[in-house]
């Protein structure tokens, strides 16, 4: 089989994720292009990947400035307000598209770029990454053969660990809506997708609470500095001083998002990571829940906790015949469903992890996307209406937080027009 040529736009920490796919895999894939506006990060890549240096870009609009396609897909790793206009101009030069979620944090934005994947017939994937795990695919696997019987009750939590908070959505990327986009679409996309992908019901009424309740400047210790590296009073016993998270011997993520090991305390001086959580211009909620009404009749509670003390998901699925607990961590998949007749607890086996991450997903996902453009789309394949759905409950879960009312999603839908349930 030959190789599949694409181009990585983007080469942060998604892009870089997805691209060691193709170093590990170079009779799948390879890639050929880049687009990257930081110039250490451009060199670095291009390096790696041995890109010929006309095919390397200093930004996405670079790079689609000529009407010629330079490679037959396109790995969009773009910063989420630069999704719409960029990916809009790759359907329209016949690009195949593999699209860093969310698609886009502007609710109008997500249909029309369904729409024109649609008309001009490409490729537009969405990288729901859950879905090519062995945890949720075995999760799946179970509730589907009926060993729960009728599913009657999800909980489904989102645990991020107190520094992922920190370090994403209070000091980093996505602490703000108007540079991001609500926290429950840029984090729990992820988790809609893979509710319905399990379930295959639609939800027909939803509700939503949450707010930023404790990243706030009133929530400070006593004599707390503007930045954690100007002798805090508080920093000894508070568990967010960036020195304690950030100025580490190794590296890896977070360590890696901010700068080299060399130049790390120098940053926390000057840049976003250095700042006090509780000093910071972050406006998105900091845990919310979301309560769901399914057109049998089953609920399904999504709760997206920043206060964790482990990075996991864990979940309850209540069936009639049986109850399966699940969690999904770096520190060990867990599924055990508890039979109700007879007391037996089954463990469920979870097929080890591959080395990418989330799970196995971010590799999964890249695989998914080689296998769909060469017209063999598997089991798990994310369409990008399917997507839509998934993302249309997140900005329905914002609209019902801020309003605190019930939606009815048929007619939410009905208001976007073409977006009937896809379930």
């Amino acid at each position: 089989m030959t190789p599949l040529d694409t181009i990585v736009v983007g080469a942060g920490g998604r892009g870089i994720a997805y691209g060691n796919y193709a170093l590990e895999h170079p009779d799948e894939i390879q890639v050929v292009g880049l687009a990257e506006p930081d110039p250490a990060r451009r060199e670095h890549f291009a390096r790696l990947h041995d890109i010929a240096p006309e095919m390397v870009f200093p930004d996405w609009q670079s790079l689609l400035a000529s009407k010629e396609k330079k490679a037959p897909t396109i790995i969009n790793c773009t910063m989420d307000r630069f999704h719409f206009e960029s990916t809009m101009k790759m359907l329209e030069l016949g690009y195949d598209v593999l699209l860093e979620k969310p698609m886009t944090p502007v609710l109008a934005e997500n249909v029309r770029l369904v729409q024109k994947a649609e008309e001009v017939g490409s490729v537009l994937q969405v990288c729901h990454v859950l879905r090519y795990t062995p945890f949720w695919q075995a999760l799946r696997e179970v509730v589907q053969s009926g060993k729960l019987g009728k599913i009657i009750s999800v909980t489904h939590r989102e645990n991020l660990a107190y520094y992922h908070m920190a370090h994403s959505f209070v000091r980093g990327n996505w602490r703000s809506e108007a540079t991001s986009g609500p926290m429950i679409l840029c984090k729990c996309c992820h988790d809609f997708d893979v509710l319905l992908w399990i379930l295959r019901r639609n939800v027909v009424h939803l509700s939503s609470f949450g707010s930023l309740t404790h990243f706030r400047p009133e929530h400070a210790p006593e004599g707390a500095t503007e930045r954690c590296t100007d002798g805090c009073p508080a920093a000894e016993s508070c568990k967010y001083d960036a020195t304690k998270i950030y100025a580490r011997t190794n590296f890896g993520w977070p360590i890696n998002a901010m700068s080299s090991n060399e130049a790390r305390l120098e940053a926390l001086k000057t840049g976003w990571y250095g700042r006090c959580v509780y000093h910071c211009d972050n406006d998105v909620v900091d845990h919310q829940t979301v309560n769901m009404e399914l057109e049998d009749g089953a609920t399904v509670t999504l709760v997206m906790n920043g206060q964790g003390d482990e990075e996991c998901r864990t979940v309850r699925w209540d069936g009639t015949k049986a109850t399966l607990y699940g969690k999904f961590s770096a520190r060990g998949d867990q599924i055990t469903v508890h039979h109700h007749l007879t007391g037996e607890i089954e463990d469920i086996p979870v097929i080890a992890r591959d080395s990418s991450g989330h799970g196995g997903g971010d590799y999964g996902i890249v695989r998914s996307f080689i296998d769909t453009v060469n017209g063999r789309p598997d089991d798990s394949v994310t369409t990008a209406r399917e997507s839509l759905e998934s993302h249309l409950l997140a900005f329905a879960a914002e609209e019902a937080r801020l309003n605190k009312t019930v939606i009815n999603m048929d007619e939410f839908r009905a208001r976007l027009g073409n977006v009937g349930a896809i379930v």
